[in-house]
């Protein structure tokens, strides 16, 4: 074999290696660039996920996701002036313990003398009316009552009654002679509302259940009268 030709077929050779570390190294860049936006796509959809979490979050606990449950209790409903709210000096409140019936001067009553035994207010819902002298005494443990006349919508009476029976230290029954058609009441505290969507009844509960008013907070809710 000539010198020329063996000349030639070592370029050639030559050539086919060249050509082979080019293709070696295009298929390794093609790799390294599909692994690369694979993992880019996981981290941008983790980071998604944990964006769109965070925000679920966040609106959840400042209030403007979710409306709080019956029984839950939203700091910020707790602050601030209730519209229409009366409110009686706690230092004329008495709180001696009677046998006989009190002449209470607002009704229904906020505070007083009252019976020894409390109303059971542990979420209770009284189908009919109860004795105002054990009633205060319920108010006494920092509960908050709810009550309503015949003029007050069966479907607004059935909302509060399921708001009271999720919320313990609350009762709630039917009070005839009553100035609204549904009134609440706490320890020194009274308002009268529109009906169970008007937003006082959520600041009256945030408010007055075990609140600052409470005489006995803590006392219990249970053990006493049950109405039947």
């Amino acid at each position: 074999m000539s010198y020329d030709r063996r000349a030639r077929i070592e370029q050639m050779r030559n050539a086919d290696r060249a050509r082979d570390r080019r293709k070696r190294i295009l298929t390794v860049s093609l790799s390294a660039v599909v692994v690369a936006g694979l993992v880019a796509f996981g981290s941008y959809t983790i980071i998604d996920k944990s964006d769109s979490d965070g925000s679920e979050s966040s609106m959840t606990a400042d209030g403007k996701g979710s409306t709080p449950a019956a029984g839950e209790k939203d700091e910020n409903l707790a602050t601030g002036p209730i519209e229409g709210e009366k409110s009686w000096d706690a230092k004329k409140l008495t709180r001696n313990h009677v046998t006989d019936d009190v002449d209470y001067p607002m009704k229904p009553p906020v505070g007083g003398d009252h019976n020894p035994v409390w109303m059971n207010c542990d979420g209770e819902v009284y189908k009919k009316a109860i004795p105002d002298v054990n009633a205060v005494h319920a108010l006494e443990h920092g509960s908050v009552w709810v009550t309503y006349t015949d003029d007050a919508p069966a479907a607004d009476v059935a909302k509060l009654a399921d708001r009271v029976s999720k919320t313990p230290y609350s009762l709630m029954s039917p009070y005839e002679d009553q100035a609204g058609a549904i009134m609440l009441s706490a320890w020194g505290k009274q308002v009268t509302v529109d009906g169970a969507d008007d937003p006082r009844v959520a600041r009256f509960f945030a408010h007055y259940v075990q609140g600052p008013q409470t005489p006995e907070p803590g006392a219990a809710c249970t053990g006493g009268l049950d109405g039947s």
